[in-house]
């Protein structure tokens, strides 16, 4: 084989292999090509995907309602809803899966990235992840529901991040005068109590949320590090 050739097939191969990198890596990390066709509310999107339709619920998040039965439209809820049709509807993104498919209600559980993420960095979910970019600008608050928490340690900060600057929703009285959703506890996905972060049984498989929302879905307070005591101490400063 001529000198030239050989170079030729050499560098063929050395592209192949790339090729086959990046697609085993993208498989990896469950991420998926769709286009979005409609924005359904605010956390919610209908996307087409390799031939198939799909309606989206974003991971991690809630954003208030437009469309709901009981609760009909909530404070900020339009806002959210238009915030997600500027960004999203008639673009090209990319999906990612976690630990659950789907839901109850058979909508596909979902990171939605604007752009492909090349490290998965902070830099690159603040900037890139839809998920985050919705928590960062006040549209929505965090909503973690086990065993979907890869990203939920960020979601928490990005969160107190617009409380703090009093973005979107955080700017509604209703909203700025309840700061309970900034109390974070740890919770294991197979646990059924709520921890302080500096408790001896936490470790870093433990995923964080809010006390309220601790309380709420049944979990009881760890004996050990006392979380109710820390958070009523919190709440009296």
């Amino acid at each position: 084989m001529p000198k030239k050739a050989k170079q030729n097939t050499l560098i063929t191969a050395i592209v192949l292999s790339i090729i086959t990198i990046i697609l085993i890596l993208t498989q990896k990390q469950g991420l998926m090509k769709a286009y979005v066709t409609r924005v359904v509310d605010g956390d919610t999107i209908k996307v087409e995907a390799n031939g198939k339709t799909y309606t989206v619920r974003l991971i991690g998040v809630n954003t208030p309602e437009t469309n709901h039965p009981t609760k009909g439209v909530e404070p900020y809820g339009p806002e959210a809803k238009e915030f997600s049709m500027k960004q999203l509807t008639g673009k090209t993104v990319w999906i990612q899966l976690d630990v659950e498919e789907k839901d109850k209600y058979n909508r596909l559980l979902a990171y939605v990235w604007l752009e492909k993420p090349v490290n998965f960095s902070e830099e690159e979910i603040r900037k890139k992840m839809f998920n985050a970019i919705l928590l960062l600008e006040g549209y929505a608050q965090v909503m973690t529901v086990p065993p979907n928490v890869k990203y939920a340690d960020y979601f928490v900060k990005f969160q107190r991040e617009a409380f703090e600057k009093q973005k979107g929703l955080w700017g509604l009285s209703m909203y700025n005068e309840n700061t309970k959703s900034d109390f974070v506890v740890y919770i294991s996905k197979d646990g059924k109590k709520y921890h302080l972060k500096s408790c001896r049984y936490v470790d870093s498989k433990y995923f964080p949320v809010n006390i309220e929302e601790a309380r709420q879905k049944g979990y009881t307070p760890c004996g050990i590090c006392k979380p109710d005591e820390a958070y009523e101490e919190w709440k009296s400063k």
